[in-house]
C-alpha cells in the first residue's frame, strides 16, 4: 500500500514526525528525517528510526531482534530518504537475497557544488577503506593516500538542475567528491570553504528504492525535498531532465535477474534519459564466480557512521 507523504521540512525530526511511504503485512518504507540515526547503543541518543518507530508502531517491535525491528539496509546519518524495514523474519530473509543478489534499484536525490557540465555521465572510481589517521570511519578512491582493499563502484549521474544555493555507504558521497563537486552540507567529503556555506544539512535524499522479494515487488518514491518551497536558499534556473520522467523510466526497467544474468541495478537495461546520451558501452562478459564473491564480501563490509 502507497502512502501520501510530504517532503521532510528544514525543522529538526522528532519522535512523532515519522513518515511512511509504503505499508504491507510484511514490509514498512519510511521516508527518513535527515539527521536522524537509524540506531544507537549511546545513551545519550534522544532520536533514532528504532525510537520513532517503536513510538508509532509498538505492536510491531520483535523482540528477538537487538533494536526491535529489522532493517533491510542502511543509510547514513546525514542521509534523507526512502529505507525498507521487513516486519517479520521471512520478510527479512527474502530482502536480504535481493540486496545480496544486487536486484534492488535505489535513486537518490543530491545538490552538488559547482557547475556540472556534463548531462550524464557514469563515475566509475573503485572505492575503499581510508586508514589515514583521523579518518578511518570514511571512504576515499583507488590511488589516494591510505586507500585500502578498493573494490568497484558505479555510479550513474543525471543532471535534473543547475541552479543557485546560498548558504554503497558514502559511494554518491565520495565519487561526487572525486568528480570536484562535492554534495552540498557534506562536512566529511567536501568541507566548504567557509562556516557561512554551511546550510542546515546534507543534501543527499533516497528518493526512490525497488526491492522485488520473492513474495511482493517493495516499491516507493519518496517527495523530492531540494525544492524552493520548502528552503528558500535553493534556486534553481535551468531545468536540464525532469524528476518525472527519470521516475518513469526507473518503474519501467525490468528487474535484475541474477538467474540470467541480467542487468545489474546500476545498469539498468532500459536507458535513462538525459540529452547528449552516448552511444551505450559494448557488452561486458558474464560475471566470474571470484568477481561475485568479492562483491558479496564488499556488501558485507558497509556499516553505519559510528556514534561520534
Amino acid at each position: 500500500m502507497h502512502l501520501p507523504c510530504t517532503a521532510a521540512t528544514m525543522e529538526p525530526g522528532s519522535v512523532e514526525n515519522l513518515c511512511v511511504v509504503y505499508r504491507s503485512r510484511d514490509f514498512l518504507v519510511v521516508n527518513k528525517h535527515w539527521d536522524v540515526r537509524i540506531d544507537s547503543k549511546s545513551w545519550w541518543e534522544t532520536l533514532t528510526l528504532q525510537k520513532q518507530l517503536r513510538h508509532r508502531f509498538p505492536e510491531l517491535a520483535d523482540p528477538d531482534t537487538c533494536y526491535g525491528f529489522r532493517f533491510c539496509h542502511q543509510l547514513d546519518f546525514s542521509t534523507s530518504g526512502a529505507l525498507c524495514v521487513a516486519l517479520n523474519k521471512a520478510a527479512a530473509g527474502s530482502a536480504y537475497r535481493c540486496f545480496k543478489d544486487r536486484r534492488v534499484t535505489k535513486a537518490y536525490l543530491a545538490l552538488v557544488r559547482g557547475h556540472v557540465q556534463e548531462s550524464r555521465m557514469t563515475i566509475s572510481y573503485a572505492i575503499g577503506k581510508n586508514s589515514t589517521e583521523g579518518r578511518t570511519h570514511t571512504m576515499c578512491i583507488e590511488g589516494t593516500q591510505g586507500c585500502e582493499n578498493p573494490k568497484p563502484s558505479l555510479t550513474e549521474l543525471v543532471v535534473l538542475e543547475h541552479g543557485l544555493y546560498a548558504g554503497r555507504t558514502h559511494q554518491l558521497r565520495v565519487h561526487c567528491s572525486a568528480l570536484g563537486h562535492p554534495i552540498v552540507g557534506d562536512q566529511t567529503y567536501g568541507q566548504a570553504s567557509n562556516q557561512e556555506d554551511q546550510p542546515f544539512r546534507m543534501m543527499l535524499h533516497a528518493f526512490y528504492l525497488r526491492i522485488p522479494t520473492c513474495t511482493e515487488c517493495v516499491e516507493a518514491c519518496t517527495p523530492d525535498p531540494f525544492v524552493p518551497t520548502l528552503d528558500a536558499c535553493w534556486s534553481p534556473h535551468t531545468l536540464v531532465q525532469p524528476l518525472d520522467e527519470l521516475v518513469q523510466v526507473l518503474r519501467a526497467a525490468p528487474d535484475p535477474d541474477p538467474t540470467e544474468g541480467g542487468p545489474r541495478p546500476c545498469s539498468p537495461s532500459t536507458p535513462l534519459p538525459g540529452p547528449g546520451r552516448p552511444p551505450p558501452p559494448p557488452a561486458k562478459l558474464p560475471e566470474t564466480e571470484a568477481q561475485r564473491a568479492s562483491c558479496l564480501k564488499w556488501l558485507s563490509e558497509w556499516t553505519l557512521e559510528p556514534d561520534n
